[in-house]
């Protein structure tokens, strides 16, 4: 009986098809495969094609007088705008506020960005807005028109001269 049990064991051992190890490793593997890397072999070689004059003209930018700003000039027109603001408490108040409003909104969403799902959620959100505000306001001329008086209107209340 032992020799039948054996037999039937070896035979069935025979049965059993092998996996082939290449196949068995990927499929195995929990994570995604990496993106194939592309040669930089094929760059260098196409940036010796270029001659090195123009190679190096391509890398050049030329600054014109215009844009030259000098930062003694930048100083002395940030004091004399900052000499002219007479509530300096006021514009000092709004500044750590719009910092602190900053620094809690990142916080906010830190937090939200942790909720499984929500940031999901938050992003259909958004887009239905977007779609909203597309369809509202920039399809049509009437309403490009009456987005742009609207505009205007809210720089003329921030500005004070409404």
């Amino acid at each position: 009986m032992a020799a039948a049990a054996s037999s039937s064991l070896t035979a069935t051992a025979v049965l059993i098809p092998r996996v082939p190890t290449a196949v068995r490793t990927s499929s195995c593997s929990a994570l995604p495969p990496l993106p194939r890397r592309f040669s930089t072999v094929s760059f260098a070689t196409s940036v010796k094609l270029i001659p090195e004059s123009r190679r190096f003209s391509l890398l050049q930018t030329k600054a014109s007088e215009e844009t030259s700003v000098d930062a003694g000039e930048l100083f002395t027109d940030l004091k004399e705008k900052w000499d002219k603001v007479e509530n300096k408490s006021t514009v000092v108040l709004y500044g750590g506020g719009a910092i602190v409003a900053v620094w809690l909104s990142s916080i906010l969403v830190g937090a939200i960005n942790s909720v499984p799902l929500l940031p999901k959620i938050m992003e259909l959100v958004g887009l239905g807005y977007t779609g909203w505000f597309v369809y509202r306001y920039l399809l049509f001329k009437s309403s490009r028109k009456e987005l742009a008086t609207d505009i205007e209107a809210v720089k003329k209340k921030i500005a004070g001269t409404e």
